[in-house]
């Protein structure tokens, strides 16, 4: 039992680690989790050639089980559908933290978005996770040649997006989050302008929570910076800067609560996109 607990206390991170980046929600990736920990109860004394291996293959089958059992509600999602953001800051457990890479970051998982679940999962687990393709075939349930494809059907889309997976300068992007926080808690349209680039983009998860809220991409530094402040100005906000899905971000309270994330992209010494996410189910786990 002891051999047990040492073996899912050293890969439990991974697992969950997966489950977030296949499904993008934080909630998802703890129930697969705990599924898996129950498979892994139901193998009894049987022993493990590859735990590693093992545990992320069935988490990985049963993230996209649960990712193709969501498309139909993700369609009718009213407006963009954002991942749910990981905010590291002093309050969090270090056993309750995602790993942190470029894999995680926020415009990485939004082109993940646009793949299909098979290309996602294959992506995922050859390229950041190191499985075999023959691995990955078995998940998807496909032959080898067919998760190769998809895999570099993937790669091809996420190349498409240019610098997804590249990381930023961490001093430029935290002093241009500071900047971005102190201007929009003050109102200051000129400060947030400057802070964006000409064609920044901007969109906004709410499910509809908030009316006011673009369910369209919003471009152009003014028009997106009008419509942070219709959404968020003059409304007793904090901003706070805080690290979203490692990388600089913001996070907007009330009175303590959280109740909205902003996840940025950089782009040399400019904000190229705000992937905002304010509906309330996605920040449950944040509270």
């Amino acid at each position: 039992m002891t051999e047990f607990a040492e073996l899912w206390t050293e890969h439990r991170r991974v697992v969950r680690d997966v489950a977030y980046r296949v499904l993008g929600s934080v909630a998802d990736a703890e129930d697969v989790t705990q599924e898996t920990y129950v498979r892994l109860l139901a193998r009894g004394d049987e022993p493990l050639d590859d735990p590693r291996a093992w545990l992320v293959t069935v988490a990985s089958r049963l993230a996209i089980d649960r990712l193709r059992a969501h498309e139909h509600s993700r369609r009718a999602y009213v407006g963009p559908w954002l991942p749910e953001p990981i905010v590291t800051d002093e309050r969090t457990l270090p056993e309750d933290r995602v790993t942190l890479d470029d894999s995680v970051r926020m415009a990485l998982l939004v082109v993940l978005e646009q793949l299909t679940p098979a290309e996602r999962t294959a992506f995922l687990l050859h390229d950041v996770f190191d499985l075999g393709f023959d691995q990955v075939s078995e998940v998807l349930g496909v032959s080898v040649a067919s998760a190769r494809q998809s895999a570099s059907r993937a790669r091809r889309r996420i190349a498409a997006h240019g610098d997804a997976r590249f990381s930023v300068d961490a001093g430029v992007a935290r002093r241009l989050s500071e900047r971005f926080a102190r201007a929009a808690a003050e109102g200051d349209l000129d400060g947030l302008i400057s802070v964006l680039a000409g064609d920044a983009q901007g969109h906004f998860d709410s499910n509809g929570f908030y009316p006011d809220a673009s369910t369209e991409v919003v471009v152009g530094a003014e028009t997106v910076a009008r419509q942070l402040l219709r959404g968020v100005g003059g409304r007793g906000l904090d901003f706070e800067t805080a690290e979203v899905n490692a990388a600089p971000g913001i996070v907007v309270r009330r009175r303590g609560r959280v109740v909205s994330v902003l996840a940025l992209e950089f782009a040399g010494d400019r904000i190229a996109a705000i992937h905002g996410i304010g509906n309330p189910k996605k920040l449950e786990h944040l509270q």
